[in-house]
C-alpha cells in the first residue's frame, strides 16, 4: 500500500448551460475528494466569466483578480480534475478556453478525467479529445478515465448520488489519481527535466 498525503487538487467543471449536469457531478466530486482530505480548488467557468482567449496569462499586461486567482489555483494544485460533458464528439469550448491560458502552471502533474453524457457511452469521445490537450499541457492524464453515461438518472437534483455503484468504482479512480499524485511530487522534489 502507498501512502499519499493531502494535496491541492482542481476540479474544473465544463459547462455554463443553463440546467447543466455537471456541476453536479462536480459537487460530488469534490466532496469525494475532501472526504479524503484533500484541498479542493473549485474552479467554475460560470463564476470566472472568462475572455475567449487573446492572450496567455503570461502574456497579458494587466490579468483580472480573477485571472490572477484562477492562476494561483492552478499553479497550486497537484493534479486537476476536469468534469466534461461531450458536446458533438467533443470537449466543449468553455472547458478549453479556461484550460488553454495557462501552460507552464500545469507542467509534470497528473490529470484524472471524469467525463458524463445524457447518452450511453458517458462522454468517452470527450474524455479522449481531453487525454490530447492535457498531454500538450504536460499534466499527464492517469490511464483510467471515468464515464458517467445517462447522467441525468445518477443524480438527484441536489446533488446526491443515486445509484450507489458509482462510489465504489470513483474510490477506485482515485485510489490511481492519487498514487499518480504522489509519484509525480516525489519527481518535481528531485528536479524536473525543464
Amino acid at each position: 500500500m502507498f501512502v499519499i498525503h493531502v494535496a491541492n487538487i482542481a476540479v474544473i467543471v465544463g459547462s455554463v448551460r443553463h440546467n447543466r449536469q455537471g456541476i453536479k457531478v462536480a459537487r460530488w466530486v469534490e466532496k469525494k475528494l475532501k472526504s479524503r482530505n484533500h484541498t479542493v480548488f473549485f474552479i467554475d467557468p460560470l463564476e470566472l466569466d472568462l475572455p475567449l482567449l487573446d492572450k496567455m496569462y503570461k502574456e497579458m499586461e494587466n490579468p483580472s483578480e480573477k485571472m490572477k486567482n484562477l492562476r494561483t489555483k492552478i499553479q497550486n494544485s497537484e493534479g486537476y480534475v476536469p468534469i466534461t460533458p461531450e458536446y458533438n464528439r467533443s470537449i466543449s469550448s468553455v472547458l478549453k478556453n479556461t484550460l488553454d491560458h495557462f501552460l507552464e502552471e500545469y507542467y509534470f502533474k497528473p490529470s484524472a478525467i471524469v467525463s458524463y453524457s445524457p447518452g450511453m457511452y458517458g462522454g468517452i469521445n470527450a474524455a479522449q479529445q481531453l487525454r490530447l490537450a492535457f498531454a500538450e499541457l504536460g499534466a499527464v492524464s492517469i490511464p483510467t478515465s471515468f464515464a458517467i453515461p445517462r447522467v441525468h438518472n445518477v443524480f438527484d437534483e441536489n446533488a446526491n448520488l443515486l445509484d450507489e455503484s458509482y462510489d465504489k468504482r470513483f474510490d477506485k479512480f482515485i485510489d490511481e489519481f492519487e498514487w499518480y499524485i504522489e509519484a509525480l511530487r516525489k519527481q518535481r522534489d528531485l528536479g524536473t527535466p525543464y
